[in-house]
């Protein structure tokens, strides 16, 4: 059985940070991509970062560009997003997830709820 388990979320005041962690588990993650999405309310969800898993290249939106820093520790199999200069645009559910390729993620976390405070 695969788990992908976010914590980290809270609330927090503009311009500050917060670090997500997603401890995955249940199988070998070799070759696949570990992205994180988030979900505004009211809104469609998005994409925020990506990152593979074997050889650590990574892909961000536009919108967290510069801001936001995608990571794996491959000993502990745990991918973190670390998010500075935070907007309240960014409030959201923020999700992991795991996939053979970019566009087919097959398997999600619960997600945990990120505010971001004016």
């Amino acid at each position: 059985q695969v788990q992908l388990v976010e914590s980290g979320g809270g609330v927090v005041q503009a311009g500050g940070s917060l670090r997500l962690s997603c401890a995955a588990s249940g199988r070998d993650f070799s070759g696949y991509v570990m992205g994180w999405f988030r979900r505004a309310s009211g809104k469609e969800r998005e994409f925020v970062a990506a990152i593979f898993w074997t050889g650590g290249s990574t892909r961000y939106a536009d919108s967290v560009k510069g801001r936001f820093t995608i990571s794996r520790d491959n000993a502990k199999n745990t991918v973190y997003l670390q998010m500075n200069s935070l907007k309240p645009e960014d409030t959201a559910v923020y999700y992991c997830a795991a996939g053979g390729s970019p566009y087919e993620y097959h398997y999600w976390g619960q997600g945990t709820q990120v505010t971001v405070s004016s």
